[in-house]
């Protein structure tokens, strides 16, 4: 039996307090509650022991119990007050069905309530089928016939020594890049390679992806933003965004799709940005694709991507195989598959490879396990950053100071925003504009098991509606095959129902489309400085997209020969039903918290660059309005939403701020 995961008896609060670990009676809802989510069925024929299972046997209780303990403090409260008022109503003794009906009912009465069941349902189902034992093997695995990462990753020493701080550290430097991702990653190659004394601050801990060991649960508590539990406060959207050395570009699926010429044409006709339209944004593309070894012959098509194509073919609609960043030499399609949790093959060419490794190589320091604070603005211009270190090890803080001239922001679009309004600068235009290319996933059932666990997560793109007539519209891509994920997002009001469809999880191929929106969303901060995202899809340009999207996965699914469709909460197709009745059923469900789900991989925005210091943050040029020296180089400096996986357009436009930056002599500071 696998370990259970270790609990809190207490954590810090901000006023120097503690929050309470959970109450016996809690605990005891809380386990009642898992068990509801993944329960103990008795199935005539089951030889792996995966319908007699619970998801408390295998630690999800436990694990789940510990996540509550990491929650702010009102989220906390909230979570509390629901498990108080289920162990009254003695939840925690009652049979399966009767559990689910209290369920239910406390999910009609409250709004708050039936957000907060369907998280913690979401989670256990996460928890159940991603906690591994000792030997990292789960026992759910082997009724779907996931095998888990093969691959011992080598005892090798990281290539990149971060730097560790002392308490009141003062560090001198030209520039200094919060953020180490797609863009803050390739601002520091370029800049240190020029000469320019360069530190770099982030947030997230690991220095190499062989630190880890390819299992999900492990590398999500490690790598993503917020342990890989984030969504927006309004529960509408699940974020997922890297915080790790290399940010996005050591946890993201490879893809470099370039942007189309009408959103470049966008960029450079409405919002100034020179150049984005001509052959001069081209050569910057190109020179970050040469950088990453970018290629598509290393984009092998598993089952998923196997039944893109024969939809599409059937269909009659446009594909085409992804280039990606990968190394030929070191490419290994059985590692591929497991990417998002670290890369043991070392075929990866995200930042952590190559601008990072660039600026380790010319003299950078990089601090790692660091919170940017503030940015300090001197007498009108920037003038560093103010942060806090934390030791990985013993949880013991240092604040350090780090002085330059220029600061590059490029902490991601949900964090840079947060740390301008955490500073006081930017203009009234920080934060807004948030865009997120909401997507979802479709599973198409099939007759045969997909090895969807094997070979690149996303080697294709269906791009046959990615212009629906304004310069928005739609691509279809492959999924990261997560178990935990999955079972997130296959979680259902009925336990056994999640329960059926994870157990048909190797016959299922996922897809998903994400939409370039039109109306964006919002970051803010609260009292502790800590960023808040909201974002309703509400545009009805959009939710007639969103809507357009679930046609064109079932089409293209039920063109490749499934059987039956798995969506979020929704009713399951089956081969013969009338898919205009189930498609206009799904119409009738609200799109978010409570209703159809959408994820984010992709965000954008909230510092977005512009002509007009009302409606942008940044000039075209990517340093911002009211403070000289102070640059936005991540996707929060997109102007609108890219309409393509951002990482290419994002480094093409970090190489292009950094040779801005980098033009600057020491004297002009």
């Amino acid at each position: 039996m696998p370990p259970r995961a270790p609990s809190r008896q207490a954590r810090p609060t901000t006023d120097g307090g503690t929050v309470p670990a959970l109450t016996p009676a809690q605990r005891e809802v809380l386990r009642a509650l898992v068990d509801t989510a993944v329960p103990a069925l008795e199935v005539a024929e089951d030889p792996h022991g995966f319908w007699a299972t619970p998801g408390s046997a295998v630690g999800a209780d436990q694990a789940l119990a510990d996540l509550l303990t990491q929650l702010p403090e009102d989220g906390q409260a909230g979570m509390a007050q629901l498990l108080d008022g289920l162990a009254l109503l003695g939840f925690q003794h009652q049979g399966r069905h009767a559990r689910e009906g209290l369920l239910a009912v406390a999910q009609a009465l409250a709004p708050e309530a039936h957000a907060a069941i369907a998280t913690l349902r979401g989670a256990a189902c996460m928890l159940a089928h991603s906690l591994t034992d000792e030997n990292g093997r789960n026992p759910f695995w082997p009724q779907y016939g996931y095998p888990g990462p093969q691959i011992t990753p080598p005892d090798a020493e990281p290539y990149i020594t971060p730097h560790i701080p002392a308490d009141g550290d003062v560090i001198e430097a030209d520039v200094v890049v919060v953020g180490s991702g797609a863009g803050g990653g390739t601002i520091a190659g370029e800049l240190a390679t020029r000469g320019r004394r360069v530190v770099v601050l982030e947030a997230g801990g690991a220095t190499s992806e062989r630190d880890y060991r390819q299992l999900e649960r492990e590398a999500t508590k490690a790598m993503l933003y917020r342990q890989g539990l984030a969504t927006t406060a309004d529960g509408n959207v699940g974020l997922l965004a890297g915080r790790t050395l290399g940010g996005g570009t050591t946890v993201n699926w490879h893809n470099c799709v370039r942007p189309s010429d009408a959103v470049r044409r966008e960029w450079a006709r409405d919002h100034g940005l020179d150049g984005l339209d001509t052959p001069e944004f081209d050569r910057h593309m190109e020179a970050v694709l040469t950088r990453m070894g970018a290629n598509d012959r290393c984009s092998d098509f598993n089952g998923p991507h196997q039944r893109m194509a024969e939809g599409a073919k059937a269909l009659g609609w446009s594909m085409h195989t992804a280039v990606r960043n990968v190394d030929e030499a070191s490419y290994d399609p059985v590692a591929a598959g497991y990417t998002q949790f670290g890369d043991v093959s070392g075929s990866r060419r995200g930042t952590l490879s190559t601008y990072l490794r660039d600026a380790y190589d010319h003299g950078a320091t990089i601090v790692v396990n660091v919170r940017a604070d503030r940015i300090l603005v001197e007498d009108g211009r920037a003038a560093g950053v103010e942060a806090t270190y934390t030791d990985p090890e013993t949880g013991a803080e240092a604040r350090i100071t780090v002085r330059a001239a220029d600061v590059v922001a490029a902490c991601g679009a949900l964090e840079t925003p947060a740390l301008l309004l955490r500073s006081g600068i930017g203009g009234p235009a920080v934060g807004r504009h948030l865009y997120l290319h909401p997507a979802v996933a479709v599973f198409g059932v099939y007759a045969e098991d997909q090895r969807a666990w094997w070979g690149p997560p996303q080697a294709a793109v269906m791009d046959e509606f990615r212009d629906l007539g304004d310069g928005h519209g739609l691509l279809v891509e492959g999924v990261h095959y997560m178990p935990g994920l999955y079972g997130y997002q296959l979680a259902k009001r009925d336990g056994a129902l999640a329960k059926e469809a994870m157990s048909k999880l190797g016959r299922m191929s996922p897809l998903l489309f994400l939409l370039r929106d039109h109306a964006g969303g919002q970051v803010t901060i609260d009292a502790n400085g800590e960023a808040v995202h909201t974002y309703a899809l509400s545009d009805e340009r959009d939710v007639a997209t969103y809507r357009k999207g679930l046609r064109v996965l079932a089409e293209l699914h039920l063109a490749a020969g499934a059987l039956e469709l798995w969506l979020g909460p929704a009713p399951t197709f089956r081969r013969g039903d009338d898919l205009d009745a189930w498609l206009a059923g799904l119409s009738a469900m609200p799109i978010g918290a409570g209703g159809l789900p959408m994820a984010s991989a992709h965000q954008m925005g909230g510092a977005r660059m512009g002509t007009d210091p009302r409606t942008s943050v940044a000039g075209p040029d990517g340093e911002l309005h009211d403070v000289p020296g102070v640059w936005i180089g991540d996707t929060s400096a997109f102007p609108t939403p890219s309409g393509a996986n951002p990482m290419l357009t994002c480094m093409a436009l970090a190489h292009r701020t950094a040779e801005r930056i980098g033009g600057r002599k020491a004297s002009d500071a």
